[in-house]
């Protein structure tokens, strides 16, 4: 839709992607009504951002009465299709869309799309790292000018950053580098990345798709939606995404964290191969640990590639890439022990990674059970000297973990981090990879990363 006048729509969720789309769609003629089930009260930062703009406010809840009139309902990240009113919507043929489409309708950038279960906000965050080292070459004259990255910057959008439709305004012939859930390519039709890639397919929202054949087949639409000429980068080290790969149809570029390829990227050996050749030395990496950020790095290395990239560019960003917080974070060296934060782990195939990462391994692990089984991690249990058990979590992972590795129940995280860092011998980790949501004890992951930088710092 390029004529938002004389329009209605409606918006679910005034979180802030909701809030950016809310007022985008004001802004160019749309009559919007934005409905959140939170009270005014709860709302009321999000109300007085928005108070510049002709925004009708429905809270409490979503009645179905809210889609008379309604042209196009929109969702904002993470509203579930399931829904009554999403259902009753598609019964009266009401289209659904979201920021993310209505961005790329009117995009004047190439777009990189990124999706995964895993390491999606890691890749993004590298590709556009290059990306925007790429135009600082080709602007000092330092790079051969390719017609696929030009502009002022390229951007980082979708999960993480700026909303796309907020107020930095899209990179006008650059770049604009997404990460994607399944849920936003879900409420997609015209997603066609010029570099579409995906990292791995493993258990995630099961809660939301009728198994993993439908979860896999809302991941495998990011390259049914792709044009001519583009590249689906594809990371083919599970079983589920070797068989999307083999049913691309556009130019594909496989990558391997486990094994060598003759065309494509892997990364085996302590290198980058690019087609059998060495690209880049993974000493050079040092916010990169762990063979999942083996794999992230490849399918940064191949999409960028395809882009058009520099190689200098890429080579940069690799070994200036600070990591992100949350994800494999080194904190602190306290007496040779490394305190690494990685609170995103959420699950156990999120968490397993990082248990290959380290020989030498005191684990703080638990918190909200998710109830997802924990046979990813046992191969890795190896590593393992003590297993610090937290939260509602610890009664069933330490039923299932105890025959792997000494486990204790430390109730706290703070005291898990103690006790831990006691027990630490030079050369070995205390690692805060939970498996396991923080809602019993923390608002949300970074809060709880937060409070394992706070007991790490008040041991020095």
């Amino acid at each position: 839709m390029t004529n938002w006048n004389s329009t209605h729509t409606l918006i679910l969720g005034a979180a802030r992607q909701g809030v950016a789309l809310a007022r985008w769609l004001s802004r160019h003629g749309s009559r919007v009504t934005l409905s959140d089930s939170r009270s005014l009260e709860q709302l009321a930062s999000a109300r007085e951002s928005l108070a510049d703009v002709d925004v009708k406010w429905a809270v409490g809840g979503h009645p179905l009465e809210l889609l008379d009139g309604v042209d196009l309902l929109c969702l904002s990240g993470g509203v579930p299709l399931t829904l009554p009113i999403v259902q009753e919507a598609v019964k009266r043929g009401i289209p659904l869309s979201n920021d993310t489409q209505i961005f790329l309708e009117a995009a004047p950038c190439k777009t990189i799309g990124i999706t995964g279960s895993a390491g999606k906000t890691t890749t993004t965050s590298l590709v556009g790292e290059m990306a925007r080292l790429d135009y600082g070459l080709r602007t000092a004259g330092g790079a051969k000018t390719s017609s696929a990255v030009r502009g002022p910057r390229s951007f980082v959008g979708g999960n993480i950053g700026d909303p796309v439709l907020g107020e930095t305004p899209a990179p006008r012939g650059g770049a604009y580098v997404f990460e994607l859930s399944s849920f936003q390519i879900d409420l997609t039709f015209s997603l066609g990345c010029e570099v579409a890639v995906l990292l791995n397919v493993t258990p995630d929202h099961l809660d939301r798709y009728d198994g993993m054949a439908a979860y896999a087949a809302a991941k495998e639409r990011l390259f049914a939606m792709q044009g001519h000429g583009a590249t689906a980068v594809v990371a083919t080290d599970d079983d589920w995404t070797r068989a999307i790969a083999r049913r691309v149809r556009g130019r594909l570029v496989e990558v391997s964290a486990q094994r060598p390829l003759e065309r494509g990227v892997s990364v085996a050996d302590g290198y980058a191969f690019v087609d059998g050749d060495a690209f880049a030395h993974q000493r050079d990496w040092p916010a990169l640990q762990g063979p999942h950020n083996a794999q992230n790095a490849g399918c940064a290395i191949a999409a960028c590639l395809a882009l058009g990239v520099a190689p200098a560019a890429i080579r940069a960003g690799l070994a200036t890439f600070p990591g992100l917080p949350h994800r494999m974070e080194l904190v602190a060296t306290i007496g040779g022990v490394r305190f690494i934060n990685d609170s995103k782990a959420t699950n156990a195939a999120a968490a397993a990674p990082a248990l290959a990462a380290f020989p030498s391994i005191h684990w703080i692990a638990g918190g909200q059970d998710k109830g997802d089984p924990l046979d990813v991690l046992l191969p890795f249990m190896g590593n393992v000297r003590t297993a610090w058990l937290i939260g509602e979590a610890a009664g069933r992972f330490g039923a299932i973990l105890a025959d792997h590795a000494p486990v204790l129940h430390m109730g706290t995280l703070e005291r898990a981090v103690t006790r831990a860092a006691a027990a630490a011998q030079p050369g070995d980790v205390v690692l805060l990879s939970p498996a396991a949501a923080s809602f019993d004890q923390f608002a949300n992951f970074e809060a709880r990363g937060s409070a394992f930088r706070a007991a790490v710092g008040a041991l020095s």
